[in-house]
């Protein structure tokens, strides 16, 4: 009898035993199901809100023309001093946070703009070329880069590449033979060094209308030297400060009317004082989820404001509020 009683004993406490590994398990499969499908909520969250964000960028630029006289000639000005330009509190939200930066693309180089009519453009390569000075950037890119654009498989000089030394790469491909549709492109080029990409990613864009000239209100001090041999960056910092000071030039005459510009020979160049293209990035924060949107905005002389593209994988890097940045 005690030895049934015993074995009785035996077969419960297996059966516990059983029943608690299992439950264990179970309940650790539950724990895990429960964190996956709050972190998808999370993204989605995060997603929706970043594109609360773009919705405020455009509707920021769209407030610019529409609240704008249209019989005023600086209607169509853009400048550091408009609301668009101005940094952004960040707007709270449950468990974080939404930053939104908008940012003149027409104040950056257009890469494109080495192309036209699948023939080099003598103003801008010199413009290019003189960007890379001025970044002390002294590889060949410039040669390179025509030969990604162009068509052909002629080498822009000694220092060009086309697909046969791309070819030659493992993994080996072809040059594209058309215009950069993203930045990120240029990592593609033969020879480009992260680091030469980094220095220079702040200063050049990919719009696709390369006949767009560059924005002299937004412009950096950086990219303004680079318009002429006998613009110093000294100088062209000084040129940057009064257009900040005097809330951007009606026209590109009064620009290089300016003292600053006084001896500088520009040929070929194209230059603005109004923009169509913009870039808006939302950085989001919800619980432990962090994103960061940016989204390529153009608007019309309308006021109206499509998204041209967006891209999801890019660092976190906005500025705080009280870091202004080299705009």
């Amino acid at each position: 009898m005690k030895r049934e009683r015993g074995v009785a004993l035996i077969t419960v406490l297996l059966v516990v035993a059983i029943v608690t590994v299992v439950s264990a398990g179970l309940i650790a499969r539950q724990q895990l199901s429960i964190r996956a499908i709050s972190n998808q909520v999370q993204a989605r969250q995060a997603f929706q809100y970043a594109l609360g964000g773009e919705t405020l960028a455009k509707a920021i630029l769209r407030r610019d023309i529409q609240d704008a006289d249209p019989g005023d000639p600086g209607a169509a000005v853009d400048h550091m001093l408009e609301a668009w330009a101005r940094p952004l509190p960040a707007f709270p939200i449950d468990e974080g946070e939404i930053r939104v930066r908008i940012e003149d693309l027409g104040a950056r180089f257009n890469l494109n703009s080495l192309v036209l009519n699948e023939q080099p453009d003598a103003a801008a390569l010199a413009q290019f070329r003189r960007l890379l000075l001025r970044l002390q950037i002294s590889e060949p890119y410039p040669e390179r880069l025509i030969d990604w654009l162009d068509r052909d498989q002629e080498t822009s000089g000694e220092l060009g590449a086309e697909d046969g030394a791309y070819q030659l790469l493992d993994p080996p491909y072809r040059t594209a033979g058309r215009r950069l549709y993203d930045l990120s492109e240029l990592r593609l080029l033969l020879g480009m060094r992260e680091e030469d990409f980094q220095r220079l990613a702040p200063y050049v864009t990919a719009a696709l209308q390369p006949e767009t000239g560059l924005n002299v209100n937004t412009a950096s001090a950086m990219v303004i030297s680079s318009l002429s041999d006998s613009l110093s960056l000294s100088a062209a910092e000084a040129a940057v400060e009064v257009t900040r000071n005097a809330g951007g030039f009606k026209d590109v005459a009064a620009f290089l009317a300016q003292p600053a510009m006084s001896g500088t020979q520009l040929q070929g160049t194209r230059l603005a004082v109004g923009s169509q293209l913009f870039q808006a990035t939302s950085e989001v924060r919800v619980g432990d989820r962090r994103l960061s949107l940016v989204s390529v905005l153009q608007r019309e002389e309308d006021g109206s404001v499509q998204v041209l593209y967006r891209n999801l994988g890019q660092p976190l890097r906005l500025p705080s509020q009280s870091d202004d940045g080299d705009r």
